[in-house]
């Protein structure tokens, strides 16, 4: 026999014994079950997570031989970086804010503590997709709280309706209170979990290569493998309205607001979105900075850093591809350097304000570019109260208040309306109780409680201030924010006339709060505009990780869908597509070993 034969005949069993184990052990998968420790106790002391959370910039921290510089240190770009120091790179993170984790980071004020842009998380449930990646990103020291079964209420104008978490409770509850809509309410649970099953296919329209996706997209074939794409192109209105005549129905079924009407925003994002909490909603124990705080150990372990006060000016060029980056610093630039840049500042930052003109001026960025639009600017007020939320009777559960079920109006009204009217006659706002959706809260910060005001507003209103510091914008600034901060809080107080005098301090975020902390460009926490032509099969296949630079790549929101939840695996389809690898199959070989062994210490 010959010994090539032999070869051949000893390799094959070997490699097969190896694949058997890969997929019922892991091995070689950056993802494990043993990689998920018993959670240590809550580390409170501030001194101790300003060690992680506030590590200033200096030359001196500056690993050597670094594989990857992150700019920005949001959920999608620590994701990245997680994902890639668990496959052994060495990794630098750069936050040009005071501290690290982006929308996710929390502060505190006279006693209180806020969070910037998480209010809730779906899909945490043990074993689900998300529960399983966050897991892995914080070796599970991260845990979730999960907050009541009604985690959201819907009043629109004098009547209000309750959403409650479960596969059966969210159908039943909504057939309860839309008697004689049953058909409609069924048609469109199924065309969301049409959605769920095949949303896959959309991130594997980001990870193909190019010219194979939009050899896809240009043929026509897409729509033959799968009705999702169909829905991602088609305007959410339009498919409601063909399923109901119920106005109060078709805004239950769109009451997400994230700044785009019905009308111009994607059926696949809002079915996803409510899908998404439809198996309950969680909030991380102990503050949405939890996050950061136990993702970047994992980057530490691996050599690698996350350091703040460290603005990124520009993104290094050598003979065409991305090299480096430039810190700005009083004493001039801080050039480091790097084969892998990712970016998480946002795809209009990073062509707009990091990379060279003549690389947007190319055709295919511009074509990209100008088929996007920036997002609506978000204004936060952050209310502290005095009093436990159990002598405050407050819930974890949100609220969705809007004058009439016309939310194209409503829309439409708030961005042609100058602010004074706004003031007096607001269109949409959320309600919302940090400090009862997390248990620790009181032992963290006893005696206080938090609420927390959300609504869209055009940046226009307040853009006069851009580019200016905080709380150096002069009386005018302060004047016009608060004179709406102060109609919000009035209309909270109608909803919740317990907290009457129980107010101790008040501040507000406006689009140029966001445009300087956040780095949001006009404001938008949300990253680029979710509208339908961003949904667009050619757009999707073109918003990915890979840019027209070699050797940059773009993380978070941009890269997929808005939120901690779309910023994370914005992060993911990063990492594979620096390394290389579909980090997804990873991800569901895990999944189905975790549900296996689940069953087997059941049985």
């Amino acid at each position: 026999m010959a010994l090539w034969t032999v070869c051949v005949l000893l390799v094959i069993p070997v490699l097969l014994l190896y694949l058997i184990l890969w997929f019922y052990n892991g091995w070689g998968s950056l993802f494990r079950e043993d990689f998920v420790q018993p959670p240590k106790p809550l580390i409170t002391d501030k001194r101790s997570r300003d060690k992680v959370l506030k590590q200033g910039f200096s030359q001196d921290k500056i690993p050597s031989n670094l594989d990857v510089v992150v700019i920005g240190s949001g959920a999608g770009g620590l994701t990245a970086a997680t994902a890639l120091a668990k496959a052994g790179k060495k990794v630098l993170v750069l936050e040009q804010h005071d501290q690290a984790g982006g929308s996710c980071h929390t502060f505190q004020e006279h006693g209180y503590e806020f969070d910037v842009g998480l209010h809730y998380v779906g899909q945490m449930h043990e074993g689900g997709m998300l529960r399983v990646v966050m897991d892995q990103l914080t070796e599970g020291q991260l845990q979730w709280n999960l907050l009541g079964s009604q985690y959201d209420t819907i009043k629109i104008g004098h009547k209000v309706y309750r959403l409650h978490a479960g596969k059966v409770e969210f159908l039943e509850t909504l057939k309860k209170q839309f008697p004689g809509e049953d058909e409609s309410i069924e048609k469109f649970v199924a065309m969301m979990k049409t959605a769920v099953r095949h949303v896959p296919l959309v991130a594997m329209l980001k990870i193909m290569p190019e010219w194979v996706a939009l050899l896809l997209v240009r043929s026509g074939l897409l729509h033959w493998l799968s009705p999702v794409f169909r829905l991602a192109e088609s305007s959410h209105q339009d498919v409601i309205s063909r399923l109901t005549n119920n106005k109060d129905l078709q805004t239950v079924f769109s009451y997400l607001f994230y700044g785009v009407p019905p009308n111009d925003s994607s059926f696949l994002i809002n079915a996803l979105l409510i899908h998404h909490y439809k198996r309950g909603a969680w909030y991380p124990r102990g503050g949405s900075s939890e996050i950061a705080f136990h993702m970047i150990p994992i980057i530490e372990r691996a050599g690698g850093r996350v350091l703040v006060r460290a603005s990124v000016s520009r993104i290094i060029l050598t003979n065409g591809k991305a090299t480096g980056v430039a810190v700005q610093r009083k004493e001039g630039e801080v050039c480091i350097y790097a084969p892998i840049i990712i970016s998480d500042a946002g795809i209009f930052n990073t062509y707009n304000q990091l990379l060279p003109s003549e690389i947007k001026a190319t055709p295919n960025v511009s074509s990209l570019l100008s088929s996007l639009q920036h997002g609506m600017g978000c204004f936060l007020v952050f209310v502290g109260l005095c009093g436990t939320g159990e002598e405050l009777g407050l819930k974890s559960t949100n609220l969705w208040i809007y004058p009439e079920s016309d939310l194209n109006g409503l829309m439409e009204k708030l961005w042609s309306s100058e602010w004074e009217e706004i003031c007096q006659d607001l269109p949409l706002m959320f309600i919302t109780f940090p400090s009862a959706k997390d248990p620790t809260y009181q032992k963290r910060h006893p005696g206080h409680s938090c609420m927390t005001l959300l609504t869209m507003t055009p940046y226009k209103w307040f853009s006069d201030w851009s580019g200016q510091t905080p709380r150096h914008r002069g009386e005018e600034y302060h004047s016009r924010k608060m004179k709406l901060a102060e109609h919000m809080v009035e209309k909270a107080l109608q909803e919740f006339p317990q907290l009457e005098g129980k107010i101790e301090y008040m501040e507000a975020a406006t689009p140029v709060s966001n445009e300087y902390y956040l780095r949001a460009p006009l404001g938008s926490m949300y990253g680029a505009e979710q509208n339908c032509s961003r949904y667009q099969c050619d757009i999707i296949s073109k918003m990915r990780a890979q840019t027209a630079v070699p050797g940059l790549y773009l993380t978070g929101q941009d890269v997929f869908s808005s939120g901690v939840a779309g910023a994370v695996h914005g992060g993911l389809l990063c990492a594979g597509a620096v390394l290389n690898r579909i980090l997804y199959i990873d991800l569901m070989m895990l999944k189905k070993r975790i549900k296996r062994r689940r069953a087997q210490r059941s049985s």
